[in-house]
């Protein structure tokens, strides 16, 4: 017990999950926000657009994560001089952030486009014999259903995103946890086990209410035929 309060009295950890919510949070918006777009996009009758949204989601899904935030250093930042702000700790945090929301959107829109196969093809049938467009067919009758098909699907998306960010540290994001989880069994080696089981009932904590509310909402939400 005095080597775990020990380890929180020297190292803010309470301030490094911090940090991998605050990631997961922003990420998870603006992967959603694209992975609605890239859904939409796949199921337009417009074959060009099916055709870039195909392309993205299988280059993503198979693109490891490491390899993207690798790249958002040395290819966006350091070549491409891609900045969000002056400070390095700010720029390289909404750098893993672009990072993850662009690998996070290709699961997004699989997860979306699973709820939109449980949607019976009458449904839209009846948006067009209404006159409706192809936007508001898809806002207003299909996606909303798409949403309630798909919250257990999207849970495990947030989950995976969650763990996902601890990748934040090849973005050089140096406060998040796997980066303090370094630094920490670099210097107390002999409480290896301690920081271990620190760091992982951590994540539990974190990732089992997450889990109960998605099982909760989706049997809440769940569309009854």
């Amino acid at each position: 017990m005095h080597t775990f309060l020990q380890l929180f009295v020297e190292y803010d950890i309470p301030g490094a999950f911090l940090v991998n919510l605050e990631l997961t949070l922003w990420s998870a918006l603006f992967s959603l926000i694209l992975g609605v777009a890239l859904v939409t996009m796949r199921i337009s009758p417009i074959s060009s657009l099916r055709l870039v949204a195909s392309a993205y989601v299988e280059l993503f899904k198979n693109m490891p994560l490491t390899i993207i935030m690798v790249f958002m250093v040395l290819g966006a930042f350091a070549q491409l001089k891609l900045s969000f702000s002056n400070t390095f700790a700010t720029n390289f945090f909404w750098l893993a952030v672009t990072g993850l929301s662009l690998y996070t959107a290709a699961f997004v829109c699989e997860s979306l486009r699973s709820g939109i196969n449980t949607v019976p093809l009458g449904q839209a049938e009846a948006a067009r014999a209404l006159g409706l467009s192809f936007s508001q067919s898809t806002s207003q009758v299909i996606l909303p259903q798409a949403f309630r098909g798909s919250v257990a699907p999207l849970g495990n998306t947030l989950i995976a995103l969650l763990k996902n960010s601890t990748v934040a540290a090849a973005a050089s994001v140096a406060t998040e946890t796997s980066s303090l989880m370094s630094q920490m069994i670099e210097f107390h080696a002999d409480a290896i086990v301690a920081i271990f089981l620190i760091f992982a009932f951590g994540y539990v904590i974190l990732i089992i209410p997450i889990g109960m509310l998605t099982t909760y909402l989706s049997n809440k939400l769940a569309v009854r035929r």
